[in-house]
């Protein structure tokens, strides 16, 4: 018995369905490339509900008769290609003839066309694959496709789209890309909350209008014209590079791509220019030789393969480079500056301001005041043995009297050896520190080296702590603690800072926007996607307030695809708030600590239940016991 079947049209529509259009924003992306591909000049874009009830598109290029609007639904029907040579010299951005097909067969299709010379137009009704209805119609010349109820016949595809919010911003950002690659067209959106018109113009002025906020003054512009390929865009002066949300858009023959190589090396040529945590934002065009470039790798067509990658790379990376120093944006040797003063062979060296030691100074007799020298003046100095001082306040006047008997220091020296040492140093285990150490008080006496590093004793040897890290763990477990019982007080701010929210970060304020006032955070709704930060938890205060509500919606948002894996969400959330308020209000690597502010930053560390690692899984600290010091030395 025969099992091999030919599967109807309408199921091999739906699967195909399933690589072509992932979501709204791919739906979009199709019907846009096609409308270009007709010659338009003024594409406009309406959606209703984030495009799952409504999509429409209205182009005035060239439309269809009535035989072409038929065959567009049909799979593998396009006018793009008629051969496969036709392969390696692609000028357009569709050539499948997949997309209409998968598109009509996961919605209801209607489509109004009429050609230039035409006096009636075409209306198409289509419902998932089936043909329902073709009749002439009065419309103007292009095209009108509507897209109703998305995956209306999928309803598991269409539960596994986002939330309204999201997919608004799956849609925005597919906007920007297809408004970037055909900057010489008007093209224009209407979400319902949002409208969008762009004029047709130059590059500069279509990221100018996209990104508003002066951005065109931010940019240096690429011109690379070779054999080989040509190069066109912008990248950001280093000044203003961006810790979140760069703005990376590459575009190979008129085609918004990914491509990682070109990527690595737009943002090498910044090395050593930009923060490690930031990264520049670029705007580049590279047109090649279609028989050199490949973009029949993926259904997305985003994708592509370079025949002479190596070479474009090279010139891509010496390009970038040679805009950074035109424009003044690498160091550079300053050679009107005045030079440093050289002092003249034999001319007279200055005189040393050295400090007059009487000729009978002995460093070593104290007298009768073994608390004091005379300096050259004739007074009493304290001498620097002040960790064995004795401090009497009088007055306004502290006297000094340190110990001068040799036997007395090493006796206390000595003493303190030996109860350091009364018991014996437990094992370690891979230097992290026994419990019983975790419960110790703090040293008395700790050192900072490099501005980084905290270093003081322990039982087990010496104690080396990243400063950072472990404020950042003190931090996090009070926050933690704090969040989860609500207890962190707020505090208002006498000037409310403003914030404004992309459709992305306005969905994940929803979500948390509970959580968020219950620590501390008051977030009042001002108008068009702008919010006014009124109080902040008073625990950080001092940190940028702006810049905690960012990352923490950007937290938020980063980890919402797995929020149904968790089994506690809410729990999830309270660990990533708690973990961007206490980055926010870390002490940095390079501050100085007062020997103080070191001592209670160990014991509070020392006092956790966990205190080797960071909530990332970071080392706080290692522990130098004897024997390792004895393998260094």
């Amino acid at each position: 018995m025969d099992v091999i079947r030919l599967l109807p049209d309408s199921v091999a529509n739906q699967i195909a369905a399933g690589e072509v259009i992932q979501r709204p924003a791919s739906v979009i992306k199709e019907l846009v490339e096609n409308a270009a591909d007709a010659g338009a000049t003024d594409i406009r874009i309406y959606v209703k509900d984030a495009g799952k009830t409504l999509i429409q598109v209205v182009d005035n290029g060239r439309g269809m008769s009535e035989t072409d609007a038929r065959m567009a639904f049909e799979r593998h029907a396009t006018s793009k290609i008629s051969s496969a040579e036709d392969l390696f010299s692609l000028r357009t951005m569709g050539f499948r003839g997949e997309a209409l097909p998968s598109i009509c067969a996961i919605s209801q299709v209607e489509l109004r066309t009429r050609t230039e010379g035409a006096q009636m137009g075409t209306r198409l009704l289509i419902n998932g694959s089936q043909v329902e209805s073709q009749e002439p119609c009065v419309c103007d010349k292009g095209t009108v496709i509507s897209i109703r109820n998305l995956f209306y016949n999928l309803p598991a595809r269409r539960k596994f789209l986002k939330s309204d919010a999201g997919e608004l911003g799956h849609i925005m950002r597919e906007f920007e890309r297809m408004a970037l690659v055909n900057n010489n067209l008007r093209i224009s959106i209407d979400t319902g909350s949002r409208a969008i018109d762009l004029r047709a113009g130059s590059m500069l002025q279509r990221i100018n209008d996209l990104w508003k906020g002066n951005l065109n003054m931010q940019l240096i512009p690429i011109t690379v014209d070779t054999d080989l390929v040509k190069i066109q865009g912008y990248v950001s002066r280093p000044e203003y590079a961006r810790r979140r949300n760069p703005l990376w858009h590459l575009i190979a023959n008129g085609r918004h791509i990914n491509h990682l190589k070109m990527h690595k090396v737009i943002t090498g040529c910044f090395d050593n220019l930009i923060a490690t945590d930031t990264q520049p934002c670029y705007f580049v065009k590279i047109e090649v030789d279609p028989a050199e470039i490949d973009i029949n790798i993926h259904p997305s067509k985003n994708e592509v393969k370079l025949e002479r990658e190596k070479e474009i790379l090279s010139i891509l990376g010496a390009s970038v480079k040679a805009a950074l120093g035109k424009f003044a944006a690498t160091p550079q040797i300053d050679f009107d500056t005045d030079l440093v003063p050289v002092q003249p062979a034999g001319a007279d060296a200055p005189e040393n301001p050295g400090i007059a030691v009487p000729a009978d100074y002995n460093p070593f007799d104290f007298g009768s005041d073994p608390g004091f020298l005379p300096s050259s003046e004739g007074t009493a100095s304290p001498q620097p043995f002040a960790r064995y001082s004795e401090v009497r306040t009088t007055g306004n006047r502290s006297n000094v009297r340190n110990v001068r008997n040799w036997d007395t220091l090493y006796n206390r020296f000595m003493n303190r050896q030996e109860q350091e040492a009364a018991d014996q140093p437990p094992e370690m285990v891979e230097g992290v520190l026994p419990a019983s150490e975790e419960a110790a008080p703090a040293p008395r006496v700790c050192f900072q080296f490099a501005d980084k590093y905290i270093i003081t004793s322990s039982r087990g040897g010496v104690l080396v702590i990243d400063q950072h890290r472990a404020h950042l763990k003190i931090l996090f477990e009070d926050c933690l603690r704090r969040v989860r019982h609500m207890e962190m007080s707020s505090q208002r701010v006498l000037f409310p800072e403003s914030v404004e929210l992309d459709p992305e970060q306005q969905d994940a304020l929803a979500r948390v926007q509970t959580e968020l006032s219950a620590i501390g955070f008051i977030l009042e709704y001002e108008a068009d996607r702008r919010w006014n930060i009124a109080a902040v938890p008073a625990m950080i205060s001092q940190a940028d307030a702006r810049e905690t509500v960012l990352r923490i919606l950007e937290s938020v948002r980063e980890e919402s695809d797995a929020y149904g894996a968790q089994p506690d969400p809410v729990e999830g959330i309270m660990e990533r708030m708690a973990l961007v308020m206490a980055r926010s209000a870390a002490i940095v690597r390079g501050r100085r600590l007062s020997p103080t502010e070191m001592e209670t930053l160990v014991g509070q560390l020392l006092s956790l239940p966990d205190p080797s690692l960071t909530p990332a899984g970071k080392r706080i600290f290692t522990v130098l016991d004897e024997s390792r010091l004895a393998s260094l030395l």
